[in-house]
Formats: structure tokens, sequence, C-alpha cells
């Protein structure tokens, strides 16, 4: 089987496998390389100790796996089906929509785990290794040469059909497989997630800065808040989406239908579960509720600081006659 036509089952079974989106890109040199190295040399990776590790294999992708030639890219989407699954009420804790299901990382793995099993068996010799936001991947990169989407100035991957609601994995191969094209650019002249960020984590187009981004502070921060760390939280417990709220490609109609992936829905058993229930939840309840749920990154002291913090600056703004985060 010829590269084209390799390139074309793997797809297929992306397809498959559950997967939205696929694509192939040729392992390369990242183009943004040097971006990285001066973004970690600025600090603006606050307390993320561990994106500092393996910096040679996120800038020489082949190594990953020895003898690595091609990797096929996947996307997967979360977008809510419908505005009603939006949860509501002054005290229900304002969580990012990718991490209010099942954790996608072990969803993800899973599927791309059974493509990897057809390849092995359909290709006897080769090898795979896959990664779902973790290991020494630039995914966003990656992903980008392969189609999927093009870096937009949030630094979120944006695609015409799907927006940036989408979650990335890969599986890296040493099949040949021939590589798909790019996509044109997408912001144009919109600096509209920049203009919207609550912190000015958006330093510019194309830059984040971690110090003062809420996902940072909600997720990978551990320990108390600082005064101004508390302040940028706002209502937040766990990561944000203000950037991708006002993106104008999550905000048009779609020629995709809606996303309906039910494992990466809010479940029932978290649902219930306001501010104050989750200040009192106890680590018995905690272990229960939050069992296969990403939110278990911030670990459970870190979600009752976050959410001992959100309470506080609502009633904070609401003393003060601003109305409260909608």
């Amino acid at each position: 089987m010829d590269a084209r036509a390799a390139a074309a089952q793997l797809k297929q079974w992306a397809l498959d496998a559950g997967f939205d989106r696929c694509g192939i890109a040729p392992l390369e040199p990242p183009a943004h390389g040097d971006a990285f190295v001066r973004w970690l040399e600025r600090g603006e990776h606050a307390g993320m100790a561990y994106l500092e590790r393996r910096v040679e294999a996120r800038l020489q992708p082949a190594t990953i796996l020895a003898g690595a030639k091609s990797v096929l890219c996947v996307a997967l989407r979360y977008a809510p089906l419908v505005d009603e699954e939006e949860p509501s009420g002054d005290l229900w804790p304002r969580v990012a929509r990718y991490a209010r299901g099942r954790d996608y990382h072990a969803l993800m793995e899973e599927r791309l785990d059974v493509i990897a099993a057809r390849v092995e068996a359909a290709f006897p010799g080769t090898r795979t290794r896959r990664y779902v936001d973790t290991g020494p991947v630039l995914e966003r990169e990656l992903a980008a040469r392969a189609g999927i989407g093009v870096v937009g100035k949030n630094t979120m991957l944006l695609d015409r059909e799907m927006g940036s609601w989408f979650l990335l994995g890969e599986l890296f191969t040493t099949l040949d497989l021939a590589p798909d094209e790019p996509l044109a650019e997408l912001c144009g002249g919109c600096t509209l997630c920049l203009d919207a960020c609550p912190t000015g984590a958006l330093v510019e187009p194309f830059r984040l800065d971690s110090n003062r981004c809420i996902s940072y502070w909600t997720i990978e921060h551990r320990g108390a808040f600082g005064d101004e760390a508390a302040e940028m939280v706002g209502d937040w417990v766990f990561g944000c989406d203000v950037c991708q709220e006002v993106c104008p490609w999550n905000r048009r109609r779609h020629a995709l239908p809606p996303a309906d992936h039910a494992e990466l829905r809010l479940p029932a058993e978290r649902r219930q579960l306001d501010l104050a229930g989750l200040l009192a939840l106890s680590r018995e309840d905690y272990v229960e509720r939050f069992r296969g749920s990403p939110m278990k990154r911030a670990r459970l002291e870190g979600l009752q600081r976050n959410a001992a913090t959100a309470m506080a600056n609502r009633l904070a703004a609401e003393g003060a006659g601003v109305p409260p985060v909608d």
C-alpha cells in the first residue's frame, strides 16, 4: 500500500473509532519552536516546570518514537448539544466545557489504542505510540500541519466548522504516510479574544502568559492564592472559556451537526453540586463524585480553594452593586 492509500486507511479508522476530524502530519521540526523556547525563557509557563523537560524532543518530534515517519492527529469535539444543557444558577461552579464530563485523556487513549491495534495488524512490524495532552509533544503545531485547524490569536486551534471546541490526540507511527495540507489563517484583524480576556493573559496575538491565566491558577497551581491571583480567578472554579466564547468561529452557525459524545456531558452527580456543596464535600464524596473526571487534576484542596474564592468574589461583586457574571 502506497503512502497516500495508507494515510486514507488510517484516517478512516480514526473516524470509525469515533473521532470527529483527523489528518496526517510530517515529523519535521516545528516552525514555531523558537517561539516556544522564548516563551519558556520569559517564564510565561508559570509554575508548570514539566514543560521545561524534554524540550529537545518537543523540537524534534521524529525522536518521540524510534523510526517514526508520520503522525496521525485526531480531534474530538466537546461543544454542548443544546444551550439548555448549560447549567445555570448563581451558585453553580463555572467550569470549562471540556472538563465537565469524563476525563478526555482516557476516552481518547482508548480510541487511539483501537486504531493502533488495527495499524499493527494490517502493517506487520509497524510500531506506534499515542499521546493525549501528555508527553513532549507540541500538539497544536502538529495538528495545524495535519490540516485539522490553524492556531488563533488566543493560542487555541481554530477550524471553520468546529470552531475551537475540540480536543487533540496523536498516534506516532513508523509508517510512511502522505501528509495533509495546512489550513489558511482564520483570525484576520479580529482581536475579540484579546479584548475579552479578563486578566490580560493574552498579552499579544498568539502569546499567552500563564502567570495571568485563570486556567493555570485554577488547575495547575498548588497552595493558597495571593490577593492578585484570587482577584484574577473571578468566579471560575476550573479552567476558563472566555476567549473561546467570544470567538466568532465559535459563535457562528457551523456546517457540522452538534457534537454528541455522551461521555463528555456533565453527569447528574455533579450537575447538582453548587459552590456551597463543593466546599462541604468530604474526601469520600469527592472520590465518588469526581471519579473519572478531568477536574481531579486540581485535587479536592484546589477545587475547594477555587470554590471559596469564587464565592467570595461573587459576594464582593454583589456588595459593590456589580451584577454577577452570567
